[in-house]
């Protein structure tokens, strides 16, 4: 396998500061430009302002500003200079400058260490700081990912006696987004007393992106409210989010107000609606709307067609999927290195791992270059079949540019393989190289040490995660803490939490069910009972598996209180039960003598919603039943009978269940 380093730099946020270290490409002038630095630099102390206020025959250019900002003798000098530039008439740095000066302040930052230090440098060379110093200090962070620093500026401008404006509080409401402040970004929005177009496209792309429903709806209300006329972009954005969401009827509604708005139907937003289809596996409606789509004169494009194909396998129609495959391939438009990436994943993901590595090695008859994501998907495919042996056949001489996303996939197969040493060697030549992990880095090393039972080294890199950054992601604590229970460190993983819990990090369902798993473990029911309170009182819905744990446990303390409050709940909840706690729950009802007939009205109502075990399980209850019972033989009887009737009987109307629970007991 060929590799080759690429210059994409990734990261996640350090605790104390940020830096982004963008490596460009010093170029000469070609063109004779006038040299702008020098004289600002011979004249530091002077006029800047009326010393170029005088020289009227220069005219900033994008191209003028960057090339002088390429041949400033100094970072400092750069960043007085980029200043100076913005507060000239008519003048507005472009995107390329910006990504530039990312790299300037971020050196600058090594120096100066504070937003304080930055301004005080600039004071020194007799910049004087105003409010839209900050704005563009601010916009330098924000792009730059520098989120610590986009926090420290803003806290700075009032300090200032600056109050921030409506750019600002977006950029403010999009970093609090990104480090998962969902509840104080909604908050800033609702603050705002002026917000702009920005102000609503930022909040629904974000609101999007988590798939808050409530939050989408009335974010967009309030944007047309205002008398906003929301932009296709805008329109792809909020159907994207309802789409993914499952909420295929409000997506219609807003599909209706984007064409009284005279919005026409784009492919993009076709190809949106058919994936909102296809993730509820309505494959058929989605077809349909394809031909609806090529009959309005509309042509599907390639991402169209890759929505579609992945919508069959989802739905495990797999060979609807070749068809709609070999179609295009002889028909067009062309399949792209993207769509077999998919294709690919898609398959090992739905347990077709042959017809993935199938279509892998078909790549090159097909003219398909395999890219970082080509390579990802296959380690995702050799993960999940556990044919790790197939690597180096596959691979030999396989190009791959070797990006974060590739690194994170070697990184995942070799901790899964049971090669973790070959896994922190790599992640050690990740950040030797400047490409700096992300969390999933950080997952697929931690979770190859915690497999390999080497917790001493798992909880020394976690740790030292600790210290080194912030808004460490909940899945990252949640593998620790699975890797010490399983090792038998039930206690020590428990320390874990309730420190993550006092520091008040970001956890998620899954850390919970896992915290609750390691307490229940080591016989501490009491705590387990009051962290799932907890949980739900925080916010955090239950998920099944922790369901199920809970109801596990309640059993067998003979909690039959307990038992009845969580049936509820996972009805609420639509979770499925266990074939274990079925099981489980068959027994207790069988031995206890306390209101039996309200377990089997809560069974019946679970067979109804379809969150009962499949009839093989039940089947086992009913003709092999206890010996030794505590209810009454009618009880006994009728619970029987009650089960079998619910489980296997031929009508399925909910009022007749609801009869037979009322006549037992």
């Amino acid at each position: 396998m060929i590799w080759r380093y690429g210059c994409n730099i990734y990261q996640i946020v350090p605790r104390q500061i940020l830096r982004t270290f963008a490596h460009q490409s010093h170029r000469k002038c070609s063109a004779p430009f006038l040299n702008l630095t020098k004289n600002l630099h011979s004249r530091l102390n002077e006029d800047i302002e009326q010393k170029f206020s005088e020289n009227r025959q220069v005219i900033l250019t994008n191209d003028l500003v960057h090339t002088t900002l390429l041949n400033c003798s100094s970072d400092l000098v750069a960043l007085s200079f980029f200043m100076w530039c913005a507060k000239q008439p008519n003048f507005f740095h472009n995107t390329a400058v910006f990504d530039y000066m990312v790299g300037v302040v971020s050196r600058l930052m090594k120096r100066y260490e504070t937003v304080n230090g930055i301004l005080g440098g600039l004071e020194s060379v007799g910049n004087v700081t105003k409010a839209q110093t900050f704005l563009l200090l601010l916009r330098i962070y924000w792009r730059g990912g520098m989120y610590n620093l986009v926090f420290e500026t803003f806290d700075h401008m009032d300090h200032y006696g600056f109050t921030p404006n409506t750019f600002a509080r977006n950029v403010i409401m999009d970093v609090l987004f990104k480090v998962g402040r969902a509840d104080v970004a909604l908050k800033v929005f609702k603050e705002t007393l002026l917000p702009n177009f920005l102000t609503f496209n930022i909040v629904l792309c974000n609101l999007s992106k988590i798939m808050d429903l409530t939050g989408i709806r009335d974010a967009f209300g309030y944007m047309l409210r205002l008398g906003y006329c929301p932009n296709p972009g805008t329109f792809e954005v909020v159907l994207n989010g309802l789409c993914k969401l499952g909420r295929l009827e409000e997506a219609y509604q807003v599909l209706g107000i984007m064409i009284t708005f005279g919005v026409s139907m784009s492919v993009n937003i076709w190809t949106i609606m058919i994936d909102g289809l296809c993730r509820l596996k309505r494959t058929a409606d989605a077809f349909s709307l394809l031909k609806k789509m090529e009959k309005s004169g509309c042509s599907p494009n390639i991402v169209t067609y890759t929505t579609l194909i992945k919508g069959y396998i989802y739905a495990q129609r797999v060979s609807d999927a070749f068809d709609v495959l070999s179609i295009i391939e002889s028909e067009g438009p062309s399949p792209d290195r993207v769509l077999y990436n998919v294709l690919i994943d898609s398959l090992a993901k739905n347990e077709r791992y042959n017809d993935a590595l199938s279509i892998f090695l078909s790549l090159n008859k097909r003219s398909i270059l395999p890219d970082c994501y080509t390579f990802s998907s296959l380690l995702n495919t050799l993960c999940l079949s556990k044919k790790f042996s197939l690597l180096p056949k596959l691979v030999d001489g396989f190009f791959v540019e070797v990006d974060l996303v590739a690194c994170n996939s070697l990184l995942s197969y070799l901790g899964k393989a049971g090669f973790p040493s070959l896994a922190l060697k790599l992640y050690d030549e990740m950040v030797d190289k400047g490409l700096m992990p992300d969390k999933y880095s950080v997952l697929g090393v931690l979770t190859g040490l915690c497999k390999s039972r080497r917790i001493g080294e798992a909880v020394r890199l976690y740790n030292g995660i600790l210290l080194d950054y912030t808004g460490v992601d909940a899945h990252i604590h949640t593998v620790i803490i699975d890797g010490l229970i399983k090792a038998g460190k039930c206690h020590s993983a428990i320390r874990v939490f309730r420190t993550n819990l006092l520091e008040e990090n970001s956890l998620d369902v899954v850390s919970y069910s896992v915290a609750i798993r390691g307490l229940l473990m080591v016989g501490r029911d009491t705590e387990a009972c009051n962290l799932y309170n907890y949980m739900k009182e925080v916010g955090i819905n239950p998920n099944g598996h922790i369901c199920n744990i809970m109801l596990s446990s309640f059993c067998k303390e003979k909690n039959f209180e307990s038992v009845k409050q969580m049936l509820q709940e996972m009805i609420d909840l639509g979770v499925e039960m266990s074939r274990k706690n079925f099981f489980r729950l068959y027994n207790a009802i069988c031995i206890s003598s306390n209101n039996s007939h309200l377990f089997i009205y809560l069974l019946i109502e679970m067979k109804v919603l379809g969150l009962l075990p499949g009839k093989r399980t039940c089947k086992t209850l009913v003709h092999n039943p206890l010996k030794a019972v505590n209810i009454s033989e009618k009880q006994y009887k009728l619970l029987n009978g009650c089960l079998e009737y619910c489980l296997f009987g031929d009508t399925s109307s909910s009022e007749e269940y609801t009869d037979v629970a009322a006549s037992v007991g």
